[in-house]
């Protein structure tokens, strides 16, 4: 007898067609049996050894968050609800050009020091591994939800060729283009950069080629985090196109914003860029959170010069009156290449976490708060928190635009990312809020987006980006990684004051056909594994 059968489900199937009532059976991991309105046609109805009623409960495909910053975290917190109890069943791993393989002695500690504020000092975490493929095999020791990794361009480029603000030399570049197709064989989806974070950002596009067409000749996608979302985002957007034109590598465009004031109203001349290109033949997705604010770190504003040479070298030039005074006008006056190149506005900048506990006091006031209270000059206050918390710091951006975020999540290549940095007091509520904030307040309160269509962006259409053939979907055959939610009541918890309150709504999540929720609490369940690069 089978395992779990689910009876009376609203089926969203991922597929985008309306929804159907049906019970649908599970056995060893796996959807197995879908008898369509069974009560209904009198026949007879499936049995298993476990009955679970979903009346007026919505079953669909477990969420695929696209873009996670949960390196760490899923290694660290065993329970790790902040995914789980929003249905996300597999998370995207390894973005922003920055994570933890590959790697060795020396780039470990440099990058343990630079993504600080991303994802903690690692202090409490064995770091028992240095190539992709003994990451993935840590995974797969058993973690809340399923991961998927993105090669580092920025870690590679830390790896090969160091933090100088230069060409790759043609050895540099052929260690390079090893160490990405050594992570493609090992099981990576495809690579990340981060190309207004450092060291990644000193590459060019011709180097970018090169390793895009690496990536692209196992089947992978390139998703950089591109050159500027502000004063030069269509730009950067039309660079990256060209870019993997150029290589014939797919297209992943990360937290596809158009944030800063000089770019409100412009998400048409985005979409417009896309849809060009998506015609010519182009393979292009992106992902986006359903919030205006951004989240990154505080040293990620400073000017790409001040980062050469790594961590270390950042903090002594902040030591420097002189050269402190020289990052300061390239932030307020010039708009640095961290910044986006716009200038700075310390009024959108709060702080959301630090690594001090006795630096406490800044968190949840912006830095131009904090510094009339102190009787100091922004920049003063933020240079003391840079230099005190050893580059910690994270921040919230208010720099964002509803009428972008609205009109950029109906795009049919659209798919969801909560970008959540799990670190900090009050970390942005995306990282507990995104999937449950677009069911409830974009499909449920505003009507963005209808139910079948959101649930296909945040389901098959990533499946369909990682090439997992047998997820994504409520198939027959397919992974039960599921998720039940009430589409009358499902919302986010979290907000800005309480980022870290779960959803309402989504009493039920298995993975691998496994409860790690169940009647709305966390189960003791280890079901998630590493989830490898299918062969092409």
């Amino acid at each position: 007898m089978e395992q779990l059968v689910i009876r009376d489900a609203d089926v969203v199937d991922g597929s985008g067609e309306p929804a159907y009532r049906a019970d649908v059976v599970v056995d060893r991991g796996r959807i197995v049996s879908i008898v369509k309105e069974a009560a209904a046609a009198g026949c007879q109805r499936p049995e298993a050894m476990r009955e679970l009623d979903a009346e007026g409960l919505v079953l669909s495909p477990g969420f695929i968050d696209m873009h996670a910053h949960s390196d760490l975290a899923v290694l660290r917190d065993a329970d790790h609800s902040a995914k789980a109890a929003q249905g996300v069943t597999l998370e995207v791993l390894g973005q922003d050009g920055l994570s933890y393989a590959p790697v060795d002695d020396r780039t470990l500690a440099q990058v343990r020091a630079t993504i600080t504020g991303w994802n903690g000092s690692g202090d409490d975490i064995d770091f028992d591994w240095r190539s992709v493929g003994e990451y993935l095999d840590r995974l797969d020791r058993g973690i809340a939800v399923n991961a998927a990794y993105l090669i580092p361009q920025g870690t590679v480029r830390m790896l090969a060729v160091g933090w100088e603000d230069r060409d790759a030399t043609p050895q540099e570049l052929d260690r390079m283009r090893q160490l990405v197709a050594e992570g493609m064989e090992q099981g990576a989806v495809g690579m990340s950069s981060g190309l207004t974070y450092t060291p990644g950002m000193y590459a060019k596009d011709a180097e970018l080629t090169e390793l895009c067409r690496v990536v692209a000749s196992y089947g992978g996608y390139y998703c950089p985090h591109h050159r500027s979302y502000g004063a030069g985002a269509l730009e950067a957007y039309e660079e990256m196109i060209e870019l993997s034109r150029e290589a014939g590598c797919s297209l992943h465009l990360a937290h596809a914003t158009m944030n800063f004031g000089v770019n409100k109203g412009r998400a048409p001349e985005l979409l417009t860029l896309l849809d060009e290109a998506l015609a010519a033949g182009a393979d292009i997705t992106l992902d986006t959170y359903p919030y205006t604010p951004g989240c990154t770190t505080l040293v990620a504003m400073l000017p790409s010069w001040a980062h050469e040479g790594g961590p270390e070298a950042v903090l002594k030039r902040l030591a420097d009156e002189e050269t402190s005074a020289r990052i300061r006008h390239d932030v307020e006056v010039v708009g640095s290449d961290g910044c986006h190149g716009v200038p700075m506005d310390w009024n959108t900048i709060e702080i959301s976490g630090v690594s001090d506990p006795g630096l406490g006091e800044f968190v949840g006031r912006t830095v131009q708060e904090s510094a009339d209270l102190r009787g100091e000059s922004p920049w003063a206050t933020a240079r003391h928190l840079l230099v005190q918390d050893r580059l910690g710091p994270t921040i919230l951006q208010h720099v964002g635009h509803e009428e972008n975020v609205q009109a950029i999540m109906r795009h049919r290549v659209h798919t969801g990312g909560s970008d959540g940095i799990l670190q900090g007091a009050k970390p942005h509520p995306r990282a507990y809020g995104t999937f449950p904030q677009y069911l409830g307040r974009y499909v449920r309160e505003l009507g963005v987006l209808s139910l079948e269509e959101c649930v296909a962006h945040l389901t098959s259409r990533p499946a369909a980006r990682l090439r997992l053939p047998d997820r994504g979907l409520v198939r027959e055959g397919y992974r039960a990684d599921l998720v039940l939610f009430d589409p009358a009541t499902v919302a986010a918890g979290s907000t800005y004051e309480n980022p870290r309150t779960l959803p309402t709504g989504i009493p039920h999540v298995l993975v691998d056909g496994q409860f790690v929720i169940e009647d709305g609490r966390r189960t003791d369940v280890l079901a998630g594994r590493a989830v490898r690069r299918s062969p092409v």
